[in-house]
This record gives C-alpha cells, structure tokens and sequence, in this order.
C-alpha cells in the first residue's frame, strides 16, 4: 500500500490506545494506506467498552480534527491535542489573520472587507468568497491570494467551534501535564514494540495474522510490565 505521498511499499498500521501507565488498553490493525485519524473513533469505543470512558485522550498532530474534536467534547472527554503549524505558504496572510463574525457568518480580512458564505462542500467545510472587484486593487493582494481572478477563498469546517475550543484547552495546566506523558506512554509503546518485539517489520501477510500477532505482543508487553510492577527484590541475609 502507499503509506504517504512519499513512501511506498507494502505496509499495516498498528493502532493502539495506552492508559497513563503505559498499559496497552486496545489495538486495531489496518493497511498502511488507511489514515490514523479514521481509526481514533472505533478504536477508543473498543477502549470504553473493554475499560470505561475516559477523562481525557492524547493524541498526537494526525488526530487533530474537527470530527474526533466533536466526538471528543460530545462525549464529555477532554480533548489533549498539540499545537500544528499553519499549512499556509510563507510570507502569505494566514486564516487567523482574518477574523470570523460568528453573528453574521462571515469573514473580514484586515483591510476590512467581508468574505461572504457561498456553499458547503460534501466534506463539510463552509467556504467564504471575497469580491474579486475590491481585492483587485487591494495593497495586500500579492500576501493574500494566488488566484487569477483575485479572488480569497477561506473554508471553515461545521465543527471548526470544537476544533477551536480544543486550542483554547491547549493552554491549560492540564492539558500540558497530560499530553507531557504520551511521550512516557504511547511512545514509549510503540518505540518497545518496534526495538525489542520485532514490530518494525513483519514476516506475516494478512489482517488476520497481523491482528493476532499485535494482539500477543501488546498482550506479552502488559504482562512484562505487570510482573516488573509486582517484582520484589529479595532480602539480603
């Protein structure tokens, strides 16, 4: 399977969920062409059904997006989701340099003018137009727009308000102490799995077979944890 847009090779993807002592709580097998943020729902439902419902996940940048953002507070658990850069060209306006009016929907760019709603895409997104008369001979043009008609276009997503309130979340005590330990837990899983049990590449082929052995693997690294949690050093005589 193409993995991303610049590796190719016949690959799987191992999804799995820790707790905050770094016990592997539930996995989900796919091909390596499936993206990670399409398995965060089936995957933490498999969690709460197999463990409860939990406080708050940390996910890292693939996992930020507006649909788990809405699961995520819907479902009254805190959102832990880093920061991501801008996708947009350097040197160029950004979307946060234009401001959204909630009230009457729309956008206003920083020389004032009013991006319009004009339709909804079947991905969701909510796309807002600017008049290609006044952008012509706007002083920002060259920094806002690539478009031959002069025309700024600026999608919101219908969740975007969640996605938005995961950011404010971001600043929080909590969220940093919290998103602080992925790298003590599910990094630290995924780096065990790959160094020390032979994850890093496989000799089966198949769902099937690649299921059943993620599944003893997580399984064996549970047990090694547990019986370290249990060890006892015996008594000196």
């Amino acid at each position: 399977y193409v993995k991303d847009e610049r590796t190719k090779q016949f690959a799987y993807s191992f999804h799995a969920a820790a707790d905050r002592n770094g016990f592997i709580l539930g996995t989900i097998v796919t091909p390596g062409n499936i993206h990670d943020s399409t398995m965060f729902e089936p995957l933490l439902e498999k969690v709460i059904e197999n463990c409860g419902k939990p406080d708050a996940v940390a996910a890292d940048a693939g996992y930020k997006t507006p649909a788990i953002a809405q699961y995520l507070i819907e479902n009254n658990i805190r959102p832990v989701l880093p920061y991501t850069r801008p996708r947009t060209k350097k040197s160029y306006l950004r979307k946060h340099d234009c401001v959204y009016d909630k009230h009457f929907d729309c956008y206003i760019c920083p020389e004032g003018q009013v991006l319009e709603y004009r339709t909804t895409t079947k991905e969701g997104y909510r796309q807002y137009f600017s008049n290609p008369t006044k952008c012509k001979n706007c002083s920002l043009l060259t920094q806002c727009t690539q478009s031959q008609n002069h025309q700024k276009l600026i999608q919101r997503h219908v969740w975007e308000d969640y996605l938005e309130e995961a950011d404010h979340l971001r600043y929080t005590t909590e969220n940093r102490i919290i998103y602080a330990k992925r790298k003590e837990t599910i990094e630290r899983v995924f780096a065990d799995a790959k160094e020390k049990h032979g994850m890093r590449w496989t000799t089966l082929r198949g769902l099937k077979k690649l299921s059943m052995q993620a599944m003893l693997t997580f399984a064996a690294m549970n047990l090694k944890k547990l019986a370290n949690w249990t060890w006892t050093s015996p008594k000196m005589v």
